[in-house]
């Protein structure tokens, strides 16, 4: 089943209110679990996702955690959101998390959880083996890094089915919603999956072994989740701008790129990480001077890839 975006709703809407009118195009939509910017006119055939930059802490959540909530955030994408704000101001809608990634993950699978930190046996279903497991990043996500645990005590899986229900499902629902919509409108969808990253060094080319900053890290499933082109036009745009960029490593792209980026059925997928140091400082969580820099060179990509026209995907 396909919806326009006239008709997103929220899952715990009653019917008549689950849909958004024509008078709400241009609105923004919030519920306890995301918020979503519609612009006034859908004229890009792109999709924006934000799932990591929430930083609404639930008051249970926080007490019964060993950290502060700034020792939380550390495992935010913060402000990310905000980066691509304008997004609906040039033609495409923009869908936020507001739930913290510490909380509850919308870039894993449902139920990708580690049984160590459950007091009760997990379902059959539970994805107990999955790398992200192994190192305490799953859907319940057992650490902020590797060496900060989140948790005093041990969680019931209904806690953490209770989470994923009210908080991971409506986000995946209405972002499906969106997807198929902006297909439906132009015949493809281009789903952009915005976050940020720590600070990232690499060598900086075969022949120096000296060290050098990674300024973004775009994913695309090495080519699985959308057409090379897209990739290629947003790399393109911050290597000109004097910015260094990896492509799927070590970000090839989470849950959302490989679940949805279905380039043979028209709907391409990319996921952007952006460092951190390019615009926050990282240690009190604070905007740097260089934010809006970096916001209107969001604006740049997002023109630029709702440019590219549909035969010139190659899948």
């Amino acid at each position: 089943m396909t919806y326009d975006v006239n008709e997103m709703g929220d899952k715990n809407s009653t019917p008549q209110n689950n849909r958004i009118t024509n008078d709400e195009q241009g609105s923004t939509r919030e519920t306890e679990s995301y918020r979503l910017h519609l612009p006034k006119q859908h004229t890009l055939p792109v999709v924006l996702s934000s799932p990591h930059s929430g930083n609404h802490y639930p008051e249970a959540f926080v007490e019964g955690s060993r950290l502060d909530i700034h020792n939380l955030r550390r495992s935010e994408d913060s402000f990310v959101d905000e980066l691509f704000q304008n997004a609906p101001k040039l033609g495409a809608p923009l869908l936020c998390a507001l739930f913290p990634r510490a909380f509850v993950d919308a870039n894993r699978e449902p139920f990708e959880l580690d049984p160590h930190m459950f007091e009760d046996e997990l379902p059959s279903y539970v994805n107990t083996n999955s790398p992200r497991v192994a190192v305490g990043l799953g859907t319940i996500a057992r650490n902020v890094t590797s060496e900060t645990q989140i948790y005093k005590d041990k969680l019931t899986f209904a806690e953490a089915k209770e989470r994923i229900e009210r908080f991971y499902w409506p986000y995946h629902k209405v972002l499906r919603q969106l997807v198929d919509a902006t297909k439906r409108k132009f015949g493809y969808c281009i789903l952009i999956d915005c976050h940020s990253m720590p600070k990232l060094t690499t060598q900086a080319n075969a022949i120096s072994s000296r060290p050098s900053s990674v300024h973004f890290v775009l994913g695309d499933r090495f080519g699985k989740a959308g057409s090379r082109i897209i990739t290629k036009t947003v790399e393109d745009i911050l290597e000109q701008n004097s910015y260094r960029v990896l492509n799927n490593n070590p970000y090839p792209g989470g849950f959302i790129t490989q679940h949805y980026g279905e380039p043979a059925l028209g709907i391409n997928c990319l996921q952007i990480e952006i460092s951190r140091t390019l615009y926050m400082d990282e240690e009190k969580i604070e905007r740097r001077q260089e934010f809006d820099d970096i916001a209107s060179l969001m604006d740049d990509l997002i023109i630029a890839v709702g440019s590219i026209k549909q035969n010139e995907l190659d899948y």
